[in-house]
């Protein structure tokens, strides 16, 4: 379910932003945009060629995502189809999560192939 909404998702912003492709600039505006319009709080806490890493500070399924990391995986799959989408490759990492009882998540997308990094792989559909 998530890659499909992440599918529209990424359609819907591309034909907003009259683009075939999201630059790397904004891939990175459209995942914090996204999480903004339905009630997080991401911001981006270091960024490099190979990955972007995200921080949050209010999950937007509130007090219901305690002890339920499953709901994380709907950032994942739709982090990681826009990422792809757009750079044909993506590798989302949660490596805190509020759901986990931390008081923040920490997301990481690396966009090329990492071995050394843990995390669900997607691909372009191209």
């Amino acid at each position: 379910m998530g890659g499909k909404i992440g599918e529209q998702i990424d359609a819907q912003y591309r034909d907003a932003l009259k683009v075939q492709r999201l630059s790397r600039a904004q891939l990175t505006e459209v995942l914090v945009d996204l999480k903004a319009r339905i009630g997080g709080d991401f911001y981006v806490v270091d960024e490099t060629p190979g990955k972007i890493v995200f921080g949050n500070t209010h999950c937007p399924f509130g007090a219901s995502v305690f002890d339920r990391p499953a709901l994380c995986m709907m950032t994942s799959n739709v982090f990681g189809v826009i990422a792809a989408e757009n750079t044909g490759y993506a590798k989302v990492s949660i490596d805190e999560s509020i759901a986990k009882n931390h008081d923040h998540c920490k997301v990481t997308v690396h966009l090329s192939p990492d071995d050394s990094a843990v995390g669900r792989e997607y691909y372009s559909s191209d």
